[in-house]
C-alpha cells in the first residue's frame, strides 16, 4: 500500500516576492489507516521520518529514493519486519534499538562509512549494505540467522582490507554479494555446506582457492577479476552442484590478439572443464537448453 504524504511549503521572511530558489518543499508523512501492515513512501522526497508513532501493525515499510539523513522515528513500530531505507542520505546506522522483529533492513544507496547499531538485531535473515562507502566487515558476529549478506560496491579496497573476514558465525549465510570491491582473496567463507550463491565480481582476486567444500553452491560470479591460470577453473570442477558461472574480463577471458575483447577460445574450454554448467556469463549453454 502506499503512504501518503502533504507538502508543506516554507516563504522566506523579509521578501514580498519569494523566488523560487527560496521556496523549500518538505513532504510530510501523514498516516491515513494506523492499522495498516505495509506502506510504501517511496521517491516521495521525505527528509524526515516522524509521524509514524500510530503504526500499530505495520509489517513492511518503504522509504527508498528519499532525502532522508538520519535513522529516527521508528522506535514504536515493534512489529515491523521488513524496513526499506535504500536510496538516500544516511551516514549513520541507528535508530533501530526497538526493531527486534526486523528480518530485512535494506541500508543500500547511502553514505554508510561503518556497520554499526545492528548487532541485537538477531532475527535479520537479508542485510542489504551494498553501494555504501563502508571499509571493514564487522560487528556481525551476532546476525547468525542472516542468509543474504550484500556489501557490493563499497570501499573495501587493498589499501585497507585485503581478505573477507568477522563472517564465522554466520552459519546460516547462504547468499554472500561482496562485489566491486578491493579483496584479493577468497577466505574465510561461513557456512560451505550451505552457500548456494557467491558474488565476488570485480574484485583484485587471481585464484579460486576458498571455494572448495562448497556442495551445494550453484552460482559464482567472478567476472572482472584477475584470474589468469586456467587450472584455476578446474578447481571448480569438483562443485557438482554448479550451474552458473561468470568468468568474462579475467585475463583468461581476452584475446591475446585484440585485448579487452573475449577470446574464441574461451567459452569452450570453460565447457570443457565445467561440462555441467547451464549458464556462461549472460548465455545459456547446450545444458541449459
Amino acid at each position: 500500500m502506499e503512504g501518503t504524504v502533504e507538502n508543506i511549503v516554507e516563504e522566506s521572511e523579509g521578501e514580498e516576492e519569494v523566488k523560487e530558489e527560496s521556496v523549500e518543499d518538505e513532504w510530510i508523512i501523514t498516516i491515513d489507516d494506523p492499522s495498516a501492515e505495509d506502506l510504501d513512501f517511496n521517491q516521495s522526497r521525505i527528509r524526515k521520518l516522524q509521524n509514524l508513532e500510530s503504526l500499530s501493525q505495520i509489517q513492511t515499510l518503504g522509504f527508498r529514493q528519499n532525502l532522508i539523513k538520519k535513522i529516527e522515528g521508528l522506535d514504536s513500530l515493534t512489529t515491523l519486519v521488513d524496513l526499506s531505507l535504500y536510496d538516500n542520505q544516511i551516514s549513520v546506522i541507528e535508530g533501530l534499538e526497538s526493531l527486534l522483529n526486523l528480518e530485512i533492513l535494506d541500508l543500500s544507496f547511502n553514505r554508510i562509512r561503518k556497520i554499526q547499531g545492528i548487532g541485537h538485531l538477531t532475527k535479520l535473515r537479508k542485510l542489504y549494505l551494498c553501494d555504501n562507502k563502508i571499509t571493514k566487515i564487522e560487528n556481525i558476529s551476532t546476525l547468525s540467522g542472516l542468509t543474504c549478506l550484500e556489501l557490493g560496491s563499497n570501499r573495501i579496497r587493498s589499501n585497507r582490507i585485503v581478505k573477507i573476514e568477522n563472517l564465522e558465525s554466520l552459519v546460516n549465510l547462504d547468499q554472500l554479494y561482496i562485489s566491486h570491491n578491493g579483496i584479493e582473496r577468497i577466505e574465510g567463507i561461513p557456512a560451505k555446506d550451505k552457500m548456494t550463491t557467491i558474488d565476488l565480481a570485480g574484485n583484485r582476486i587471481s585464484s579460486l582457492d576458498g571455494l572448495d567444500g562448497m556442495k551445494v553452491l550453484e552460482e559464482v560470479w567472478m567476472n572482472d577479476n584477475q584470474v589468469s591460470d586456467w587450472h584455476e577453473i578446474d578447481k571448480l570442477s569438483p562443485l557438482t552442484a554448479l550451474h552458473t558461472v561468470y568468468m568474462e574480463r579475467n585475463p583468461i577471458w581476452n584475446d591475446p590478439d585484440e585485448p579487452h575483447r573475449g577470446s574464441p577460445h574461451y567459452r569452450r574450454k570453460m565447457m570443457l572443464a565445467l561440462p555441467q554448467l547451464k549458464q556462461l556469463d549472460a548465455t545459456p549453454t547446450m545444458a541449459g537448453h
